[in-house]
């Protein structure tokens, strides 16, 4: 495991200690790895970042990568491993697919993907460094031997991003709270646990290529997630239903400010939550209840004292309190907890 001490990597590696296999983990020892896993540090943005992995000599059956940053870095690792591991699996990103994403009836997989990407590359922006990261898996592993994970929106347990985190944390501060429209609204994402399960069975059954990686469209709707809150919270909530155009004419910025939400039949709620998984279904994909992840994420959240770790290459997220409210008088706000 390159990395697997936060967020994905760390549900991947304890996921595969779970399963009883032997598992080694290169990191930057910025974090503790989990319990049972062969440590080796390196920083692979340094000259010198795989010297501990060269050293080792040691051999895997696969290889699993979660980098989002330049390219050049996955192939470095990907050539150095290519002799000693079977497989190379690289989280990627439904990011690398032309916009707007494939969505039902669209071409899935087989999507067109962004241009400009390389495996050799730099820092670019996220769409190419992803896809140059696959490129790099592919550049050393071949076609075969390179598993491509592209991802959609991923909640859960050690939430380093800061979408479900902040949802929490403000319903958490109860009151009457900007609940963005419709709450039937189908929502897409996937559980970083289930996300890995779903890697390590692919690695069984020795799958290759790439694969959408979210739940069912549908797996559940704004309403459901934000009750969900509400319920583990325990929070003194009143989620006030607010029409997406009213929330759009105060130049509240969906996905972003208000984390996981996109104005029904918008391009952007097309694209990131209307995706066809079905290949990713009939090779094992299985989606926990958005309870399950809301009540362990609120959990895990409590425990490490109600404030959660952000990558410091992704911007913060949310909505100031003095916005909502302002938003919230504007429109009256539709209070009321029944999707």
């Amino acid at each position: 495991m390159l990395g697997g001490t936060e967020f994905v990597g760390r549900a991947v590696v304890e996921a595969a200690l779970e399963r009883g296999w032997e598992v080694t983990v290169l990191h930057r020892g910025r974090h503790r790895a989990a319990e049972g896993a062969r440590v080796l540090h390196g920083d692979r943005t340094a000259p010198d970042g795989l010297a501990a992995l060269a050293r080792d000599g040691g051999e895997w059956d696969a290889v699993v990568d979660t980098w989002s940053a330049e390219p050049r870095a996955v192939l470095a690792a990907a050539r150095l491993l290519r002799d000693r591991a079977g497989r190379y699996a690289y989280v990627s990103s439904r990011s690398v697919y032309v916009w707007p994403w494939p969505s039902l009836g669209g071409p899935a997989e087989d999507g067109p993907l962004v241009e400009g990407a390389a495996a050799d590359a730099g820092p670019t922006d996220y769409e190419r460094d992803k896809r140059g990261g696959e490129l790099a898996a592919l550049d050393a592993f071949g076609t075969d031997g390179s598993l491509l994970v592209r991802a959609g929106l991923i909640l859960g347990p050690h939430e380093n991003v800061g979408r479900l985190p902040w949802w929490l944390a403000r319903v958490a501060r109860g009151g009457r709270v900007l609940a963005p429209g419709p709450p039937g609204l189908p929502l897409q994402y996937v559980d970083a646990r289930d996300l890995a399960a779903w890697l390590l069975g692919a690695v069984e059954q020795g799958l290759s290529g790439p694969y959408d990686l979210v739940s069912p469209p549908g797996h559940t709707t704004m309403g459901e997630l934000l009750e969900a809150c509400v319920r583990v919270t325990g929070a003194d909530a009143e989620l006030c239903w607010t029409d997406p155009q009213v929330i759009l004419d105060a130049g509240v910025a969906p996905w972003t400010q208000l984390p996981v939400w996109t104005p029904p039949d918008s391009e952007l709620h097309t694209a990131g939550h209307c995706g066809d998984v079905s290949k990713a279904l009939a090779t094992g994909l299985a989606c926990r209840p958005v309870g399950e992840t809301v009540a362990d994420t609120w959990r895990w959240l409590t425990e490490i004292g109600g404030t959660a770790p952000r990558r410091p290459d992704r911007p913060a997220l949310g909505l100031a309190p003095e916005i909502e409210a302002k938003v919230l008088r504007a429109a009256g706000g539709v209070p009321g907890t029944t999707p």
